[in-house]
């Protein structure tokens, strides 16, 4: 009888740790979520304070920046789109709304760099304030967004990785929405020429010091050797160079 106890001893003690095991990783998975839900509810507060302020920047830079009419229509039009989205899906995460707010983003900040050509916008203390809440925004944003990545991050490998997948397929939990930038069209570096300002100031200016040393050194190079080659053809158009 005692080898029989032994094992059921040994079972027990193994079924108990077994049931401890999944206990633990059960209350680890809400735990995960909960955290991912509390940054995500980081964001959101940002975007919608983002939202609020985009009308007043464009109304500001529509002002005094005529040309970027264009611009200014796209950002209303993204954070329109960006704003129904919310609504939506109850205030929460997916990947349509990300690409949304990533252009948004984009395109705020190609705008904030615009208005270099603007020195009466760039002085007026309304779109300074709301440059600096803009940018204080987009931090926040950027920061908050890295924070909640990494959670999810964290918590899709536990479900997608064994034995605790066991416990993710049996409690259903399902793998969180990354908030990031996927589109590689919005990774690029932000392009400030926009087509329809007319008015901006030409970079050629200070970019020909650089060519126009090229052109005055390659230019006189010539000369001598069409005269070192034909002496006697053309004896009257090189008179400084005879002797």
């Amino acid at each position: 009888m005692e080898p029989l106890l032994i094992i059921l001893i040994v079972l027990v003690v193994l079924a108990l740790g077994v049931v401890l095991w999944g206990v633990g990783a059960y209350n680890g998975f809400v735990k995960s979520r909960n955290l991912i839900q509390e940054s995500w509810r980081q964001i959101d507060v940002e975007l919608n304070r983002r939202y609020e302020l985009i009308p007043n920047l464009v109304e500001t830079v529509r002002g005094y920046a005529a040309h970027e009419r264009n611009t200014l229509e796209q950002i209303t039009a993204l954070r329109n789109q960006a704003r129904q989205l919310a609504g939506q899906t109850g205030g929460q995460p997916s990947e349509q709304r990300a690409a949304v707010e990533s252009e948004l983003t984009q395109a705020v900040h190609n705008l904030l760099v615009s208005v270099e050509a603007y020195p009466d916008l760039k002085s007026n203390q309304n779109f300074l304030e709301l440059q600096r809440e803009l940018t204080d925004t987009e931090d926040r944003i950027a920061a908050s967004r890295r924070f909640y990545n990494a959670n999810v991050r964290d918590y899709n490998t536990r479900i997608e990785s064994l034995p605790s997948n066991i416990i993710a397929g049996f409690a259903k939990f399902e793998k969180a929405t990354y908030f990031e930038v996927n589109d590689p069209m919005v990774r690029q570096a932000p392009d400030v020429n926009f087509g329809e300002i007319s008015q901006r100031p030409a970079a050629s200016p200070e970019q020909q010091p650089q060519i126009a040393p090229q052109q005055q050194y390659q230019q006189p190079v010539q000369p001598p050797q069409q005269q070192i080659q034909q002496p006697q053809q053309q004896p009257a158009d090189r008179p400084p160079f005879e002797n």
